[in-house]
C-alpha cells in the first residue's frame, strides 16, 4: 500500500561497515543545507560529539518545508483521522467504476497525509533519537499508519472479489486510466490476498510486527554504549558507530584491533537479547509468508517487486563462481600491508603510505558536481538546488541516527541524512544519497502519486551510478601513482563491500530463514556459526577470520528489512552497465537513463531497466561488474611491481 513508508538506503560506502543506519520498514516512499562556509567546522578531535543545539543551522535540513511547525503537523494529523472515518463509506460499492475511482482518489489523499506525517515525525526523531518528544511523535505516526492500513484493508479484497471479466473491464476503462497499473498489480497479487476480515486482522498486527526493528533501532542507536579506546595519539576516545570506521582506517594496527574487539565485545554481551530480536523478526516474516500463501519468505519478499527467485539465487551462484577474485584481492591486500596474516580489522587500513585525502564537505560538493557533468545541465541544476536549499542534514550530533539515507514525501523535495566526515568515504556517501534524492525528484515531478513510487530493487541503481561516475572522474584526473593506487583500492573495496559483502549478507538471510522454516533452531550460537563460516568462505585462506567477527550479525540493521541487501549487489551491477553506456555513448545513453529516473514505478522494475538498456533477468550485468573488478585488481598488481 502506498502509505507504508520505507527509508532508502544506505550508501554503498555505508555498507562497508555493515551497520551504518537502520532501514526502517514502514513507508513505501523510496525517495528513502545550507551549503555556506559556516557549516560546522570539524571539531578536530574525535572526542567531542556536539549536541543538536550546538550544530549550525546551515548544516541542518529544513524540515519546515514539510511542516512549518508542530501545529501544522497536528492539523494534518486531524485531517488524516477525519479521512480515515470517511473511507469506509465506499465499502460494498467498488463494482461501480465511478465509485472505485472516487475511492482510489480518497485513498491517495489519505495516503499522502499519512506519508507526510510519518516522514516528518521520524526524521525529527532521527535528529536525536534520545529526545522523548519525537520518540512519542514517531510512535504516534506509526500507530496512525497501522490505523490507516486497517481502514483501507477492504479495498483490495473487494476489487479482487470481482469476476475476471469485470476486473478486465475495469483495467480497460479509460476513466480509470490513472489507476491501471494499480489494478494490474491487484490482479497479479490475487492469489495472495485474503478475505476482508483476514486483511483487517493482518493490518491490526502491524504494531506488533514492527517491534523487532523498533527495539533493535533504539538499542543500537540510543541505548548501546561502547567503551573508550585509544586513538593514534594514545588518548582515550569514546567508540561510537560513527567513529568505528575511522578507527579501522587508522594506520596503527593496535588502534584498529582494539576498536574492532571493543565493538564486538559490546555486542557479544547482548548476544541473547539481539539474537531473540532477530529471531522474532524471522518468525514474523514466516508468519506473513504463510498467512499470504507464499512458498517461502524469500518468495514473498521478491513478489512485491515481481522479481523471479532466480535473480536472487543466480546472484549468489555467480558470486560464488567469482570468489577466487575476492581471494586474489585479499592476497594483494596482505602483500601491500606487509603482514604475515590479514585480519578482519585490516580491511580498511590504508594501503598507500603517507597518502591522505582530507575532503571538506564544501570540496566534496564541488567534486561531486564536476563528476556528474556527463548527466547533463538539467541534472546538475537540480543537484545544486539540493545543495543550496535545505535538503541535507550534514553532521553527526549526539543521539543522531547513524549512517545515511534519502527520504521524503511526495509534493515536497527529498531529504538526505548524512553523518559527514572529511574523507573520501563521506564524499561517496554524499553522491550516493543525492543519487537517491534526484531519482525521487524526477519520479515525483514526472509521475502521478501512485506511479511515482519506484521499487527498492531500482533504488540502488541511481545512487550507485553516481558513485561510478565519481570514481571514473577521480581516476581520470589522477596523475600521482600513490593517489591512483588509493583510488583503485577504494574502488576495489566498493566491489568487496557492495557486491561480495552484501551477497554474503543475502546468503546469511537465506540460510537463517530456510533453517527456521524447516523448524531448526536459531540460537545466538547458531547465528554466529553460520555467519563465521560464511566469512571464511568469502574471504579465503589469506584472511585470518577473527572469532570476534562471528558477532557481526548482531549489528547489521539491514537484517530487519529482510531480503533487502541483495539489491545493493544487483543495483551496483546495473549501475556499472549504465555508467559504461553513458561514458561511451553520451547523449543517447543519458536520455535513456533520465527516462529511467522519470519512470518511477509506472511499470515492473525489470521492464523499466530493460527499456533503459539494462537486462537484469540475465547474469550479464553481474558478470560485467566482475570483469571490472578483475581489471582493478590487475591494475593494482601492475602498480605494485
Amino acid at each position: 500500500m502506498k502509505w507504508l513508508p520505507v527509508l532508502v538506503s544506505l550508501s554503498l560506502t555505508a555498507g562497508i561497515s555493515g551497520a551504518e543506519g537502520m532501514i526502517q520498514p514502514a513507508y513505501s516512499k523510496t525517495a528513502p543545507h545550507a551549503t555556506s562556509s559556516t557549516i560546522i567546522p570539524r571539531r578536530n578531535s574525535m572526542n567531542h560529539v556536539p549536541k543538536r543545539s550546538e550544530t549550525k543551522v546551515e548544516a541542518r535540513w529544513k524540515l519546515e518545508d514539510l511542516f512549518a511547525d508542530q501545529a501544522a503537523w497536528d492539523k494534518e494529523f486531524s485531517a488524516a483521522k477525519s479521512l480515515i472515518a470517511k473511507i469506509s463509506a465506499f465499502q460494498g460499492t467498488l463494482a461501480d467504476p465511478a465509485k472505485l475511482k472516487a475511492c482510489f482518489e480518497q485513498e491517495d489523499e489519505l495516503s499522502l497525509h499519512v506519508e507526510r506525517l510519518y516522514v516528518y515525525a521520524n526524521m525529527k526523531h532521527h535528529e536525536d533519537t534520545a529526545e522523548p518528544t519525537y520518540q512519542a511523535l514517531s510512535d504516534k505516526s506509526k500507530k496512525l499508519s497501522v490505523e490507516t492500513g486497517e481502514a483501507l484493508s477492504f479495498i483490495t479484497p473487494e476489487v479482487l472479489s470481482l469476476s475476471d471479466d469485470a476486473l478486465d473491464k475495469m483495467i480497460a476503462n479509460p476513466e480509470l486510466a490513472t489507476f491501471r497499473h494499480t489494478l494490474e498489480e491487484m490482479r497479479r497479487q490475487k492469489a495472495h490476498i485474503l478475505s476482508k476480515n483476514e486483511e483487517a486482522l493482518l493490518a491490526q498486527v502491524g504494531n506488533m510486527s514492527s517491534a523487532p526493528g523498533t527495539i533493535f533501532n533504539l538499542l543500537n542507536n540510543a541505548d548501546l554504549k561502547f567503551p573508550k579506546v585509544k586513538d593514534e595519539n594514545g588518548e582515550e576516545v569514546e567508540l561510537t558507530q560513527g567513529r568505528y570506521i575511522q578507527f579501522l582506517e587508522s594506520k596503527n594496527r593496535d588502534v584498529r584491533k582494539e576498536a574492532f574487539q571493543a565493538m564486538y565485545d559490546t555486542y557479544g554481551k547482548l548476544k541473547n537479547t539481539i539474537g531473540a530480536t532477530l529471531n522474532a523478526n524471522v518468525t514474523k516474516n514466516i508468519f506473513y509468508s504463510r498467512a499470504r500463501k507464499h512458498d517461502s519468505v524469500l518468495a514473498m519478499s521478491l513478489y512485491g517487486d515481481n522479481i523471479p527467485e532466480t535473480v536472487y539465487t543466480n546472484l549468489v551462484d555467480t558470486i560464488h563462481k567469482h570468489l577466487p577474485l575476492m581471494h586474489r584481492y585479499m592476497n594483494l591486500r596482505k602483500k601491500l600491508l606487509g603482514v604475515d596474516k590479514l585480519h578482519m580489522y585490516d580491511l580498511f587500513a590504508p594501503l598507500v603510505e603517507e597518502f591522505d585525502m582530507n575532503i571538506t564537505y564544501e570540496d566534496a560538493k564541488k567534486t561531486v558536481k564536476e563528476s556528474l557533468k556527463p548527466l547533463g545541465d538539467d541534472y546538475l541544476n537540480v543537484l545544486q538546488h539540493g545543495f543550496d536549499d535545505g535538503w541535507i542534514d550534514v553532521y553527526e550530533n549526539e543521539g543522531k541516527r547513524s549512517g545515511a539515507y534519502s527520504w521524503g514525501a511526495f509534493g515536497t523535495h527529498p531529504y538526505v541524512l548524512l553523518n559527514h566526515k572529511d574523507n573520501l568515504n563521506s564524499m561517496f556517501t554524499l553522491t550516493h544519497e543525492m543519487g537517491h534524492a534526484l531519482h525521487s525528484y524526477y519520479s515525483d515531478t514526472t509521475q502521478n502519486y501512485r506511479d511515482a513510487q519506484y521499487t527498492i530493487f531500482l533504488a540502488e541503481v541511481a545512487s550507485t551510478l553516481n558513485e561510478a561516475l565519481l570514481m571514473d572522474y577521480l581516476l581520470d584526473k589522477s596523475t600521482n601513482p600513490k593517489e591512483k593506487m588509493y583510488l583503485l583500492t577504494y574502488y576495489a573495496d566498493q566491489f568487496r563491500t557492495t557486491v561480495f559483502r552484501q551477497t554474503m549478507f543475502a546468503e546469511f538471510e537465506k540460510i537463517i530463514h530456510e533453517r527456521s522454516e524447516q523448524g531448526e533452531s536459531l540460537t545466538p550460537q547458531d547465528l554466529s556459526k553460520i555467519y563465521y563460516d560464511l566469512n571464511v568462505q568469502y574471504y579465503g585462506d589469506d584472511m585470518a577470520v577473527d572469532e570476534d567477527i562471528a558477532m557481526e550479525w548482531a549489528r547489521i540493521p539491514h537484517f530487519y528489512n529482510s531480503f533487502y541487501v541483495y539489491k545493493y549487489a544487483t543495483g551496483f551491477s546495473a549501475a556499472t552497465s549504465f555508467s559504461k553506456q553513458i561514458l561511451e555513448e553520451g547523449a543517447p545513453a543519458v536520455e535513456r537513463y533520465l527516462g529511467f529516473l522519470k519512470s518511477g514505478g509506472s511499470d515492473f522494475s525489470i521492464n523499466i531497466l530493460k527499456k533503459a538498456g539494462v537486462d537484469m533477468s540475465s547474469p550479464e550485468p553481474i558478470e560485467q561488474a566482475m570483469s571490472v573488478f578483475e581489471s582493478l585488481i590487475g591494475q593494482m598488481e601492475e602498480l605494485t611491481k
